[in-house]
């Protein structure tokens, strides 16, 4: 059960990884849409949120308080979904439905971020390879 548990761990924050970079390699692009959504300090708040996932992605690979690490994923989510995809203003078809699959994969993602959290703060270190003990 370890080694599945950390194959999923790794394979469910490949996602993010690259999600982070792209927060901090290309803020000024990646701004310039947090702009169009009405977000304040759109590059602050992009490179703010690539640390976000960043650290939240590596606690839960590394086992580093991997409880704490899903709620930081969740607590990135979960905003974005709602502020970054909401498809209910968008009034273009295409535009609309690339915002659902967007809206409901961060929305799903957080589910699995909350699983996460419950069997590491439940079962802790008890579940996979991990550094640490869970947080809570």
């Amino acid at each position: 059960m370890d080694v599945i548990a950390l194959i999923g761990r790794i394979l469910f924050v490949i996602l993010f990884f690259g999600s982070a970079v792209g927060h901090l390699t290309r803020a000024d692009a990646m701004a310039g849409y947090a702009a169009s959504k009405g977000i304040p300090s759109p590059k602050l708040a992009t490179q703010a949120s690539g640390v976000l996932i960043l650290v939240g992605a590596l606690m839960v690979l590394l086992g580093v308080w991997a409880d704490l690490g899903a709620l930081l994923l969740v607590l990135f989510l979960l905003p974005t979904a709602f502020l970054m995809h909401n498809f209910w203003t968008v009034t273009d078809q295409q535009a609309r439905q690339s915002e659902v699959i967007q809206f409901n994969k961060d929305v799903a993602l957080a589910g699995g971020a909350l699983m996460f959290f419950g069997l590491y703060a439940g079962v802790g270190s008890d579940l996979g390879f991990t550094l640490t003990g869970p947080l809570f």
